[in-house]
């Protein structure tokens, strides 16, 4: 198991008991560990500087305890913002309609970098139009994904609001 799985899985029911929801855990830098984790209310309220603080002081004290980062390291709590990475298959199904850029571990049609309309997820299946064309791009050789900010993007955020 990765070490970013793990960490999620240790914190993953207190910041939902909190009323959050993770979109990432990421482990980066080698001199400098830092620990980002990523969340956003489970229900549509803006992420607020107090709700980071809330989930870094849980989060803290679970790590502390559970003890899975080897030396120190920095914590970083934030919001996704508006354009939130798609990690999770339930992203990509979330925000269907909406502009997004993808990378692949692996070409698909011949490339590996994607940028268009996410149109649907098929079983484990993510489809995207891209210059005119459909293209289906299996979720297990996304790399990296990410919405794109856009006028309708901001105006169907103002919407929830």
């Amino acid at each position: 198991m990765h070490l970013e799985q793990r960490i999620e899985e240790i914190i993953e029911p207190a910041v939902q008991d909190l009323g959050f929801e993770i979109v990432r855990v990421q482990m980066s830098g080698n001199h400098n560990p830092r620990l980002q984790i990523m969340a956003e209310p489970i229900v549509g309220d803006i992420m607020t500087v107090d709700h980071c603080a809330t989930i870094s002081r849980a989060v803290s004290a679970l790590l502390d305890v559970d003890d899975p980062i080897e030396g120190a390291y920095t914590l970083e709590v934030s919001s996704p913002g508006l354009d939130r990475p798609l990690v999770k298959l339930r992203d990509f199904e979330r925000f269907a309609g909406f502009d997004v850029r993808i990378e692949t571990f692996e070409a698909v049609d011949g490339r590996k970098r994607f940028r268009g309309r996410l149109s649907s997820v098929e079983g484990e299946t993510i489809n995207i139009h891209v210059d005119g064309t459909d293209i289906s791009i299996p979720y297990t050789l996304v790399r990296r994904a990410k919405l794109l900010v856009t006028d309708e993007m901001l105006r169907a955020q103002d919407a929830t609001r």
